[in-house]
């Protein structure tokens, strides 16, 4: 008698799955393709004893706070990309969210960090919030061969701006949405009913009905319930407790995201400059609060990793 697969077995049939974690031995357990990490995620890695000597070298290899912040994020990525196939993503500094130059320049120098080490820019993705100077710079990385996964996306027109120059990928946040919903409303949501859900969905029938390459990567999730609903989406980047619970269930997964399926949505096609980017990202409050929250919280994350880069350097 054949054992029943779990409920993260069958979702390897439908989409890509991806670690959210700057954990190394939780990525080693889960086996996911890719993995993705922000500087919240390696601020908690950071402070294991085992990820010491990482900070160590970042230390001891760079000569001032900026240049140690972006060799831990790469050291970090180095690692990751030791255990997975695939890719890994490591975030351009947040405080650049609203400069072109200094975001182009930034991921510029993370590539080079990563080159330096012998890994190929074809493994890495850049993190860039999806406002619409970090759009554009994507749009001057992606000419370069440099590959991003536009982050802190909550909206159709911020996903129809990255697919329109031409990303590699974006990851639009579902529980983020759910939470925002959850608060505004006083209410659960049942997954097929979720806000979170349901935005992602759109994005990925927009995508696949009108034959956009941009991958569609959904992240952070609340619950497996949200998880299963968009069963057959791009990839999915999932927590270890998160992976965990998956790995424990052996309830059946449907496929719920088809591309041919998608073309059969009623979805009218948006053309969007900077001046509509703008206005419907504005008309859209729960986006623009998000998006705004997002990145102070990228940024205070960052902030926090300094002081520690700082506070170890002077021991």
């Amino acid at each position: 008698m054949s054992v029943p697969l779990n409920q993260l077995q069958q979702l390897r049939k439908f989409s890509k799955i991806v670690a959210d974690t700057g954990d190394f031995e939780l990525i080693q357990s889960f086996e996911p393709v890719d993995a993705t990490t922000n500087p919240t995620l390696i601020l908690k890695a950071v402070q294991k004893e085992e990820y010491k000597p990482l900070l160590e070298k970042a230390i001891k290899d760079a000569k001032n706070t900026r240049q140690r912040l972006d060799l831990l994020l790469v050291l970090f990525g180095v690692e990751i990309l030791k255990i997975i196939p695939g890719r890994v993503s490591t975030e351009a500094d947040a405080r650049l969210s609203f400069d072109f130059d200094a975001t182009v320049a930034h991921a510029r120098n993370l590539i080079q960090l990563y080159e330096k080490k012998g890994v190929p820019r074809e493994r890495i993705l850049i993190k860039i919030a999806s406002t619409w100077e970090g759009i554009q710079a994507a749009r001057e990385l992606t000419k370069e061969g440099i590959r991003c996964n536009m982050t802190l996306l909550f909206s159709l027109v911020q996903a129809v701006a990255c697919a329109e120059v031409g990303v590699q990928l974006i990851s639009p946040f579902v529980g983020r949405i759910y939470d925002w919903y959850k608060k505004q409303e006083g209410k659960d949501f049942l997954p097929s009913e979720d806000p979170g859900v349901i935005s992602i969905s759109r994005i990925y029938n927009y995508y696949k009905k009108f034959d956009y390459p941009t991958e569609v990567m959904a992240a952070s999730f609340r619950n497996t319930g949200q998880i299963l609903e968009l069963a057959g989406c791009d990839l999915l980047t999932i927590s270890p407790s998160l992976l965990l619970e998956l790995q424990q269930s052996t309830s059946v997964v449907t496929k719920k995201l088809d591309p041919t399926s998608a073309k059969s949505h009623q979805l009218e096609k948006m053309d969007v400059d900077e001046k509509t980017f703008r206005y419907l990202l504005n008309e859209d409050a729960m986006a623009t609060e998000k998006l705004a929250e997002g990145i102070r919280i990228f940024v205070s994350d960052i902030v926090k990793l300094e002081k520690l880069l700082t506070y170890e350097t002077a021991k």
